[in-house]
């Protein structure tokens, strides 16, 4: 979540309810169980970490003010650093889809290359899985694992394809 909040302010500085507004529309219905004050306490670590700064911005006649948030620059780094990470075999499929549409929102990469980055590590693990499999006798128990392994592998690989052509189509909009 501290990443997403990041990606989400390298666009542009926010407040936590524009940023909380943000991230609900990016996830879609699985936004919609955010408890509201999750935002605000990630905003507060991330600013003891000195990953962001805050100021008081002047609020509507109908609201007070609020504080608008902003990347240090130390906070710029991570958000670079985490555009690059892969994260498999144990992905949050919902962070990686956060990065995606934080990453294009912001221009800070393409969609479709972090994809792409992720799906070369999923290969090469799956090929990893493979030629453990054939070092297997048939019927083991760490065969079966391994089968279990492959074939989540073999899923999150179709699910990247979906992400691919989605991110291509919103990349020619």
């Amino acid at each position: 979540m501290q990443d997403a909040v990041l990606a989400m302010l390298a666009k542009e500085p926010s407040h936590g309810y524009r940023l909380r507004a943000r991230l609900r529309e990016a996830l879609g219905p699985l936004g919609q169980s955010m408890n509201a004050g999750q935002v605000y306490v990630t905003l507060n670590r991330l600013e003891k970490a000195g990953l962001v700064v805050s100021e008081r911005a002047d609020g509507l006649p109908d609201r007070p003010d609020r504080k608008v948030y902003a990347l240090t620059p130390s906070g710029q780094q991570r958000v670079a650093a985490w555009l690059t990470e892969v994260n498999w075999p144990k992905p949050n499929l919902a962070e990686f889809h956060l990065k995606l549409a934080a990453a294009a929102g912001a221009r800070l990469a393409d969609p479709v290359e972090l994809v792409d980055a992720q799906r070369r590590e999923l290969l090469r693990r799956l090929r990893d899985v493979q030629r453990a499999m054939l070092a297997e006798p048939d019927g083991s128990t760490a065969g079966l694992l391994l089968e279990g392994v492959a074939l989540r592998l073999q899923a999150d690989l179709r699910w990247l394809e979906a992400c691919e052509r989605v991110w291509s189509r919103t990349g020619d909009e």
